[in-house]
């Protein structure tokens, strides 16, 4: 019997490429989009969905025969700081309403997405392992490694295949940032290409792991088809591209478009990107089930300005 998918959270900017994706893969009849708007312009099946409301939450699933979740709802690191009590919310109980449908038998797959926020100010800095010192300081980040515990949790005590992976700083151009601390990577694309200045919110010199979207899908993809016991963890893998700078970042664009002005004006993103690490050491993911990706610094500046070019 076919997979039947369905993406939560699907309008934020892993959800909208990854609904693509499985499109082309598992047929549009087969992949359900969902999330919070009545409303949306989306080719392909979309119902409405709070992923706080356990019972509309399994009656979708059993209506539909779903056999895979994606649970991408959450609030993004900067937003999570203005409204706390709902970004743990909608990260942990959110999260409980899919893991107990797979506990029950509902569901045979889930992906959750945690990120480098879990990491904090006394992790290791520089080429941070899957397993070190992990005290977040953010609401996000708080939520995240909670939820990476619980993952584990009911993997080793109900035996519930649930898999994830730890997203650097994400940078794509098929859909606008959603309110995290490396946003600046993809608006610094449009101010360039628009002829404008552009007025950074982190220093010059705060370093952070980064990965183009389109290599994120693919590890997204990838943890979830491969075999069930080349994944050694049920907390959330490490994956790593690139890590750069803003002034770094600034230089390369100028290479293309000389004329590109930058200046620095550090917010409260500072604080929270002060806390995460400045590159990632991912060899479990290597190792265990072949992640790898395709897009470096050079590559990734291409092809920002190359597919922004038409929409701004």
């Amino acid at each position: 019997m076919a997979d039947k998918i369905l993406i939560i959270g699907s309008l934020g900017q892993v959800g909208q490429e990854l609904f693509e994706s499985l499109k082309i893969t598992y047929g549009e009849s087969n992949v359900i989009a969902s999330d919070v708007k009545d409303e949306v312009s989306i080719e392909g099946r979309y119902e409405k969905l709070d992923v706080l409301d356990k019972n509309a939450l399994f009656d979708l699933v059993k209506k539909n025969g779903i056999t895979q979740v994606y649970n991408l709802a959450a609030l993004l690191s900067a937003t999570a700081e203005k409204h706390p009590r709902f970004g743990w919310d909608l990260t942990i109980e959110g999260q409980f309403n899919v893991l107990n449908l797979a506990k029950e038998g509902h569901i045979k797959k889930i992906f959750w997405p945690s990120s480098i926020a879990v990491f904090g100010p006394t992790t290791p800095k520089d080429k941070t392992p899957q397993q070190t010192i992990i005290e977040p300081n953010t609401v996000y980040g708080i939520g995240k490694l909670a939820g990476e515990m619980w993952n584990k949790y009911y993997f080793e005590k109900y035996d519930v295949d649930v898999r994830g992976v730890r997203y650097p700083g994400l940078i794509g151009w098929k859909s606008l940032p959603g309110g995290g601390t490396t946003d600046y990577a993809v608006d610094i694309f449009y101010s360039a290409l628009r002829g404008e200045k552009f007025d950074c919110f982190l220093r010059s010199d705060t370093e952070l792991p980064m990965m183009h979207m389109e290599d994120a899908i693919r590890a997204t993809r990838e943890i979830m088809e491969a075999p069930s016991n080349d994944i050694k963890l049920r907390t959330c893998y490490n994956i790593a591209a690139m890590n750069f700078e803003p002034k770094g970042l600034a230089a390369e664009i100028q290479t293309r478009i000389p004329s590109f002005e930058i200046s620095y004006n550090p917010d409260f993103r500072q604080d929270i990107a002060a806390t995460w690490p400045r590159s990632i050491d991912d060899s479990p993911a290597r190792t265990d089930w072949g992640w790898k990706e395709k897009y470096d610094l050079n590559a990734l500046v291409d092809n920002m300005l190359e597919n922004l070019k038409g929409k701004v």
